[in-house]
C-alpha cells in the first residue's frame, strides 16, 4: 500500500494485459481503475533506467517520448478491460495536444491519470496526465486502435490464412 491507496492492479497482473517487458515497462502498478472510465498508475523513476546513460550525461531527464509512453501504457491497461478488447492488442494511433511542463528526474514518482474520452469500435481517445509532487509534468489526448491478435493481420489481403 502507497500514500494513494491500495494497489488495484500489481506488476504482474500488468504483465498480463500489456505485451511490453523490461526495459519498455513503463508502468509499476496501476492504483485505481474504473472499468472503462478512468485509471491511475504509478511509475517510479530510477537512476538505474537504462535511458539515463545516454539521455543528457551528468543531467538525467526522462526522455519526453518515454513520459509519452508510460501514459499510453496506463491508457492501454484501461483498454485492456473493455469486454470487446479480448484477443486484440492497443496501439497508439496518435498523440494532441502534447505539453511537457517540468522534467521528470531520478527519484521522482509519476502518478499517471488517464481519462477516456471515447472508445467504441476499433479506436478510442483519452485524456493523459502525468503528475510529480502534486505538479502537473506532462498531459495529452491520446488516439489508440485495437488489433486483432494474430498473424493474419499481416498477411496481404487475400492471402491464405495458412502457413
Amino acid at each position: 500500500m502507497n500514500q494513494q491507496g491500495p494497489i488495484a492492479m500489481d506488476i504482474l497482473q500488468i504483465m498480463t494485459r500489456l505485451p511490453h517487458r523490461y526495459p519498455m515497462l513503463l508502468v509499476d502498478c496501476i492504483l485505481a481503475i474504473d472499468p472503462g472510465e478512468r485509471a491511475v498508475g504509478l511509475k517510479n523513476v530510477s537512476m538505474d533506467e537504462p535511458f539515463f546513460s545516454g539521455h543528457v550525461p551528468g543531467h538525467p531527464v526522462m526522455p519526453a517520448v518515454l513520459v509519452m509512453e508510460a501514459m499510453a501504457q496506463v491508457g492501454a491497461v484501461l483498454v485492456s478491460l473493455r469486454p470487446d478488447a479480448a484477443g486484440h492488442i492497443t496501439h497508439l494511433v496518435s498523440v494532441e495536444r502534447v505539453r511537457f511542463r517540468r522534467p521528470i528526474v531520478p527519484g521522482d514518482q509519476i502518478i499517471i491519470e488517464v481519462v477516456a474520452l471515447r472508445g467504441k469500435g476499433r479506436f478510442g481517445k483519452a485524456q493523459a496526465t502525468a503528475v510529480v509532487d502534486g505538479v502537473i509534468a506532462a498531459e495529452c489526448v491520446l488516439t489508440y486502435g485495437m488489433v486483432k491478435l494474430g498473424f493474419e493481420n499481416f498477411l496481404p489481403s487475400g492471402a491464405p490464412h495458412t502457413l
